[in-house]
């Protein structure tokens, strides 16, 4: 690149291409939500969590993020990927959602959400890089958790992990799973499960965020780093 300074003799080029080379490689890199996140059924609704670190490759651009995102008063939604094309994402489907409940008269089926999800994470599959989880509960079915990753396929499931931080969780899952868990249960295996992602993988950190969604509504909880469990970190 060349850039033109006029000076009392005239007009002098200078050669600015060496400056790019000075631009951290941070900033040339797609904010990310590398991330661990999970979702859980109980017997009285779902509990949903994630760490809180967003990062632009090796660089945490935000510590404290959340990303337990609000898709209606009953249904949330965690995610992973890039963090512009989930956002996106659970930004329409949120205002989709809000229609909905103006036609119909009563909250939409957090299926009905789900679906929404997969329909655009599926005609999209080549532009986007969206994981996501959809939980929540509804007076049809109780709680209930459905994953949505990459390509646009969907499934329920009693849980789900997803995100960089669930490769390192998915043995401690295995062994301590238990269906039909009560809710103080349900809420202490998510936070063991995602503090052992986060002391491992090291695009997930910060603080552990949960939500436990029932019919009476949504119990917002933060754990910070000195509320988390101690593991062996050898």
């Amino acid at each position: 690149m060349a850039a033109s300074v006029m000076s009392s003799t005239g007009s002098v080029k200078m050669n600015t291409s060496h400056l790019s080379s000075l631009t951290p490689d941070w900033m040339n890199n797609e904010v990310l939500t590398g991330t661990s996140i999970m979702a859980v059924e109980f017997d009285g609704g779902v509990v949903v969590g994630a760490d809180s670190r967003t990062s632009m490759g090796t660089y945490v651009s935000n510590r404290v993020t959340d990303k337990l995102t609000r898709v209606t008063d009953r249904i949330y939604c965690c995610r992973s990927g890039s963090s512009a094309d989930t956002q996106a994402v659970a930004d329409i489907v949120s205002s989709h959602m809000e229609i909905l409940e103006v036609k119909l008269g009563e909250p939409p089926l957090v299926q009905v959400a789900a679906n929404t999800f997969k329909e655009i994470c599926y005609n999209y599959r080549d532009m986007l890089m969206a994981g996501i989880i959809v939980a929540g509960w509804d007076k049809s079915k109780g709680g209930q958790v459905y994953t949505i990753p990459l390509g646009g396929m969907m499934i329920r499931q009693p849980m789900a992990i997803g995100g960089s931080g669930s490769t390192y969780v998915w043995g401690y899952v295995d062994a301590t799973f238990k269906p039909n868990m009560n809710k103080e249960e349900t809420v202490n295996f998510v936070k063991n499960t995602l503090t052992l992602a986060l002391t491992r993988d090291g695009s997930s950190g910060g603080v552990v965020r949960v939500a436990i969604i029932t019919k009476d509504g949504v119990e917002r909880r933060v754990f910070l780093h000195n509320e988390l469990p101690q593991f062996y970190q050898g």
